[in-house]
Order: C-alpha cells, then structure tokens, then sequence
C-alpha cells in the first residue's frame, strides 16, 4: 500500500493505494514546516480517518511539500508521517520536485509553481538543480497569491482601488487597517491571510484593473524568474498552481512575448505525482 502526497501551504492532497489498486483521494491543511510544527503536523495525519484504518499496512509514504528544501524541515515531516506509519518507507522531499516528476517526468525542463507562493527550479530529468528564488511571501513570491493579496488589500487601504471595486471588496470582506495589521504582523500564517484576497481576482477577472495586476504580476514572475536562466528559451516550462491554471489566457499570451515554449499547466500535480511515483517504485 503507497501513499503520495503533495502538500502547500494552504492545502495538502494525498492519494492512498490500497491492495485492490482502488485510489481514494484525501485532502487536508498545507503542512508546510517553516510555518506548522511537528505536534500540528501528527494532529492533521491522526485526524485523517482513513489513516486510522490502515496506517499499519503502509509500505511506502511519499510526501512532496512547501517547505521541504531543507533537512531540518524535511526531518520535521518525516517525524510526523513514521510516527503514524510505523512500518513504513517515509520519504520526504520540496514541492519543486513533485511537482517537476508531475510535469517533465524524465525529460529535463523548467518548473514554475503559482500558488499560495512561488518558484521556479530546473531539473535535469533526473535531479533538481537550486536556483536563486523561493524567497518567501515578504521578499519574493512574484506572481503568487500571497502577492496579489498584498497588492489588492493596500490598494484598497490606500484608496486606489477603483469605486466600483472597492465596493465590493468591502463587501467581500470588510477589511479595517487594525485588522489587517493584527492580521499580518500578530497572528499567525499571515501568507495564509494574504492568500484569501487573491480569490478576489477571479470573480472580477474581467475588470482592467483586475486584468492589469494579473498581467503585471505574471511578467513580474517571468522576468525575474524565468528569464534568469541562460538557456530558458531552448526548455520546456511547466507550471503548477491555481494561479498559472485559472489565469493561463494571460499566462500563455505574455510565455509568448519572451518566447517561452509553455509544456504542462496543472492546477494540481497530485494525479500526475501519484502515477510517476507509482510507477517509479514498482506498484
């Protein structure tokens, strides 16, 4: 029995293989260890009901994760995950390489994550190479959720949203300075918090405001992502995320404009993951 998960900040999906090669799809809270911590992370897994059932028949876990770049963070995991699946393999590994064996496979290629955050990493098609980016909601996240978030609700705090849309934003979510303040700077997950703005951008994707921000933080990404590696021109990139798949009509025209070859668009790379690390490890 195998499971996979692929885990960002905001939502973590898990897909379990049982013996009669029957999927069952879980999704949980993002356990993203920069920012929910070890007795948080078992509190999630222990309340996952299918897991009670079955975690002693657990061969292999395969966990995929915001967060996961480093040992002491991957060590944070993997703690959880064998603390409940006592008899089995625990692998734990950055949502950059899940998400890349979800889209280039074994073919070398560049991929972009536009979600609660992002980032961007080359792989080989075999390794994933460190790149200079991935520097978090307060100095980077180009493109991301958290980066729209930001821009919409000081725009709104600074009154230059426009009339028609601030309205609704008010509407929406009736923001005060304190309590973004508080939200931001007292209280935890404030990446999480400034994500949830972004949701705003699809239901009025249609307004030029709206369509300048989308178009303005996505080139952002691409000049300082993107366009930083010497030989992007002659890869494929892949992108993974909610933003990359709803706003693509925006995403694929500006790839264009530097002559981008865009390959996968996933607004989840879970179902992909699952089969790559299936088939990976003989199951």
């Amino acid at each position: 029995m195998l499971i996979v998960a692929d885990s960002g900040s905001t939502i973590t999906d898990w897909i379990c293989l049982l013996p009669n090669q029957e999927k069952h799809f879980i999704e949980s809270k993002g356990l993203n260890p920069f920012f929910v911590a070890e007795k948080e992370i078992i509190k999630v897994i222990n309340n996952i009901k299918l897991f009670q059932d079955i975690a002693q028949n657990i061969k292999e876990v395969h966990f995929f994760g915001a967060g996961c770049n480093s040992p002491d963070k991957r060590e944070i995991i993997s703690n959880a995950l064998s603390a409940k699946f006592k008899n089995a393999f625990v692998n734990v590994e950055s949502d950059l390489l899940g998400s890349a064996y979800a889209t280039c496979g074994n073919t070398p290629g560049l991929n972009c994550i536009l979600g609660t955050g992002s980032n961007i990493s080359f792989f080989d098609g075999s390794n994933l190479h460190d790149g200079l980016h991935g520097l978090g909601y307060i100095l980077g996240d180009e493109g991301s959720e958290t980066y729209f978030g930001k821009i919409l609700i000081t725009d709104f705090l600074y009154k230059k949203m426009p009339d028609d849309l601030a309205e609704k934003f008010h509407a929406k979510y009736k923001p005060t300075k304190e309590d973004v303040i508080k939200n931001i700077y007292q209280k935890p997950l404030p990446n999480h918090y400034l994500a949830a703005f972004a949701g705003f951008l699809k239901e009025n994707f249609n307004h030029p405001y709206i369509q300048k921000i989308i178009i303005t933080g996505l080139e952002e990404f691409i000049k300082i992502s993107i366009c930083t590696y010497p030989n992007y021109k002659e890869l494929y990139c892949h992108f993974v995320g909610d933003i990359a798949y709803h706003f693509q009509d925006f995403l694929i025209p500006l790839c264009r404009k530097y002559e981008i070859h865009v390959g996968k668009i996933l607004e989840k790379p879970i179902y992909e993951l699952f089969e790559f690390v299936k088939t990976k490890e003989g199951f």
